[in-house]
């Protein structure tokens, strides 16, 4: 049986279409928040006004004692001894091949203890590794799973910082990439200005027990039910319309145990010489980067395709060619509401991805749909407000 997020039943009442997804049951689309308009409704919702997604199924594991900080060091490809309090970074966590176990975001609440959100497909592996790498170095830190005892709320769109700064003038002062732990009535609330929509907004975690009284709060002023409403629910089939148009990767798609980091694009995230600091220490997996760096790079990297003049949208799976010549595959693809037409990214062999390059993408069905590698991110919001 699928887990349930604390939101279960806000999700049926609210008319929500639910399927299992990495073990949980979640709410692909709302029947009566888009009124008809499904996926796409939800979608524009986002971006010209602000949508609510419950991203409890994201699992949130807590880090604390005096050699937190050594583990983190050891799993994480950024560097974790420069961040400050209130700090969140974007990082991966690696195999011994390079390979990638998992994209997460590190959280620095204190000096030795942390908070790390990881992909919900990947919890169960990712815990135990966790363990298995504190106990072979003899690390004395506590890792405690909170997936079950927290929820996790993401409220991202352009109006959102102007709804929240009617109850709150600290959080819309908040930087990208920090957070502030905030006591609501009885709550208290771990509230950061991260998401994965491309939208300016705030991740709330907070304890799943107080959810329902949460929820009124949030919502005390808006009938979701209502053409005007500031902020909607929205689904899992809008949030990966959303996230492609910004191009972050997606685990199982863009991510993977066999993918190499160097291809991805995603260099920021990558701290390759992170043993060369002063306090810095080698991660798993960090010999292998270097190996694919000193040998040339990688020998494919991830592109965007815009599909413009195209009805058909490209599929995950789907083969890559330029001219007769197989040279990658599509790992994302769907119509992009916000742009108009189709959109998708892949890995391609390195000397065929150039930006403005003609390609041809493989339907399996005997015909070819005619793409063009573009810049990413395909949509990027309006800066927000310092």
């Amino acid at each position: 049986m699928p887990l349930k997020t604390p939101l279960h039943q806000y999700h049926i009442d609210a008319g929500g279409k639910m399927v299992e997804f990495a073990g949980w049951e979640m709410p692909l689309t709302y029947t009566w928040i888009s009124g008809g308009g499904g996926i796409q409704a939800e979608h524009h919702q986002v971006r010209t006004s602000g949508g609510m997604f419950d991203v409890s199924h994201m699992g949130r594991v807590r880090f604390t004692g005096r050699h937190a900080r050594r583990l983190l060091e050891k799993l994480c490809t950024r560097r974790i001894h420069d961040m400050k309090q209130g700090q969140c970074r974007y990082s991966m966590v690696l195999n011994e091949r390079g390979g990638i176990m998992d994209d997460v975001i590190v959280y620095r609440q204190e000096e030795d203890q942390f908070l790390l959100v990881v992909n919900a497909s990947n919890r169960d592996k990712l815990v135990p590794h966790f363990k298995a790498v504190a106990a072979a170095g003899s690390l004395v830190v506590t890792i405690d799973d909170q997936t079950t005892s927290t929820a996790m709320v993401a409220i991202q769109g352009p109006k959102v910082m102007q709804f929240i700064s009617s109850f709150s003038k600290e959080i819309p002062s908040l930087k990208r990439y920090t957070f502030a732990t905030k006591n609501l009535l009885i709550m208290k609330l771990l509230v950061s200005r991260t998401g994965y929509t491309g939208e300016d907004g705030v991740e709330v975690i907070l304890p799943a027990s107080m959810v329902g009284m949460a929820m009124k709060l949030i919502l005390k002023d808006i009938d979701p039910k209502s053409p005007a409403a500031i902020i909607k629910p929205a689904g899992l089939g809008a949030r990966d319309t959303l996230r492609t148009e910004a191009a972050m990767p997606l685990y199982g798609h863009e991510l993977g145990e066999e993918t190499d980091p160097l291809s991805t694009g995603l260099d920021f995230a990558i701290a390759i010489d992170k043993d060369q600091d002063e306090r810095g220490e080698p991660y798993i997996g960090m010999a292998a980067l270097k190996k694919t760096r000193d040998a040339g790079g990688p020998k494919q990297k991830l592109i965007g395709m815009s599909l413009e003049g195209s009805k058909r949208s490209a599929r995950q799976g789907m083969t890559i060619s330029s001219g007769d010549l197989t040279i990658g595959t599509v790992t994302s693809g769907c119509p992009s509401p916000t742009l108009g037409y189709p959109i998708a990214m892949g890995y391609v062999d390195a000397a065929h991805s150039a930006e403005g390059m003609a390609l041809q993408i493989d339907t399996g069905k005997g015909d070819r749909l005619d793409a063009k590698i573009v810049k990413m991110p395909f949509y990027k919001a309006p800066k927000p407000a310092a």
